[in-house]
């Protein structure tokens, strides 16, 4: 399954409570702040409540580097 990496780029002062509660809640406290999420229909629906509060893209599960790392024999 794919990651979504989710950046704040606008601020939650102004807007409704709920669409501050949702910020929140993705794990986002102030702008520019990036948290990286699996791509589940849950967290979908949490973008799709603030689109113009967050910048989304998909980045892959694993990285070949990510993967040397996790090798505990060092090959």
């Amino acid at each position: 399954m794919a990651r979504l990496e989710v950046r704040q780029v606008r601020s939650g002062i102004g807007r409704k409570q709920n669409q501050r509660d949702t910020l929140r809640s993705l794990g986002l406290k102030r702008i520019g702040h990036v948290v990286v999420k699996q791509d589940r229909p849950e967290i979908r629906g949490m973008l799709a409540t603030v689109p113009h509060l967050v910048a989304v893209e998909t980045v892959p599960d694993e990285t070949p580097h990510d993967e040397a790392l996790h090798n505990e024999d060092g090959d």
